[in-house]
């Protein structure tokens, strides 16, 4: 996952952004683009995001982009990248309307995202959903979801419960439990920076002991003080109270907590309209070798039988082009979304649309 995760990997990201963005689109643009404000109703919130379409045509076949973990705008915008920008332009020039909304608790959305858990996000996007068959524009039996890492697990959460949802798209979906992936996430990144052994592996008991904590918890208060009771007990004076206390308190908000819980092969294995799962070969966030044959294996044996799944060399987390992979590489690269990428994309989503 990123932003908020790459605090429990203790990964130091280049403060120093690059600021050539060779593909953010720049106005004018030659579709329609609006923005929108709907209420997520169950929760009382308006939710404010951008909706472009084609100028020409009608019925359009469209997608609503979910970010990753954070609370995150519209465009998904990370270290001066706007990937949902860049895909949103891409979709719209090609026939494909798009709908990209800020994060509740982010840009012009209510709530708070950091007291909401991982139903909360996924009736953000029902109510996103709804919005879409309110639009004369949009033809109601083909509309999709494009979730990117964190969104990976939400878009088969409202797709599995929903006969509105016609195609999901996963762009480094997991299907492993929250504490597995976070476990292995960390342990990749630790050996490609070339950790010593020793040290990941006191790393791998010592945040899978915090996780334990978290897997049998059901109140916040109380886990904040069971953690940071344990990370005293870990770290003795080398950690700060005040760290201690930022530690534990963001390892206890609600939609990580869900997280780490959460085992994605449930919702998986309910999940019956078509779906393409995409990773990059140097994603080592949600890595690809794992997630991608337990992607498929979940919903083939839930009676899915359009499933695909693609591993696309050389890109990272974010679909970057890359060396290596490592987060302190995404600002660096120029490049936002690999467009080989976006072609695949867009012709599955035509193919499954036509």
């Amino acid at each position: 996952m990123n932003k908020t995760l790459s605090f429990f990997l203790f990964i130091t990201v280049s403060c120093i952004y690059g600021q050539n963005r060779p593909q953010e689109p720049k106005e004018p643009f030659d579709y329609h683009v609006e923005e929108v404000v709907f209420k997520n109703e169950t929760d009382s919130i308006a939710l404010a995001g951008t909706f472009t379409y084609p100028k020409t045509g009608s019925d359009f076949a469209s997608v609503i982009l979910i970010s990753g973990s954070g609370a995150q705008n519209r465009d998904s915008e990370l270290m001066n990248h706007k990937p949902f920008l860049v895909i949103a332009d891409y979709l719209t020039k090609n026939g494909i309307a798009v709908l990209r909304v800020d994060d509740r608790g982010a840009g012009k959305s209510e709530g708070s995202h950091n007291d909401t858990g991982l139903e909360g996000f996924a009736r953000d996007t029902q109510s996103a959903i709804a919005y879409l068959k309110s639009r004369k524009e949009i033809d109601t039996d083909k509309i999709g979801l494009i979730g990117h890492s964190l969104g990976g697990v939400i878009a088969p959460m409202v797709a599995s419960q929903s006969n509105d949802v016609s195609f999901v798209l996963l762009l480094s979906g997991s299907a492993l439990r929250g504490d597995q992936l976070m476990l292995l996430q960390k342990e990749k990144i630790e050996r490609k920076m070339l950790v010593p052994e020793s040290m990941i592996t006191l790393g791998q008991q010592n945040m899978k002991g915090a996780y334990d904590i978290i897997l049998v918890s059901s109140d916040r208060t109380q886990l904040e003080v069971d953690l940071k009771s344990y990370f005293t007990k870990v770290f003795g004076a080398a950690l700060p109270e005040n760290q201690l206390n930022l530690l534990s308190e963001q390892l206890a908000i609600p939609w990580l907590v869900d997280f780490i819980k959460f085992d994605p092969a449930i919702a998986l294995s309910k999940t019956k309209c078509p779906v393409l799962a995409l990773n990059g070969s140097n994603d080592l966030q949600v890595p690809a070798t794992e997630n991608l044959e337990s992607i498929e294996k979940n919903l083939k044996e839930g009676g899915n039988v359009d499933v695909e799944t693609m591993v696309l060399d050389n890109l990272n987390h974010l679909f970057q082009e890359s060396e290596t992979g490592l987060p302190n590489e995404y600002a660096s690269i120029e490049q936002t979304f690999s467009p080989k990428a976006m072609e695949i994309m867009l012709k599955w989503i035509q193919k499954k649309t036509k």
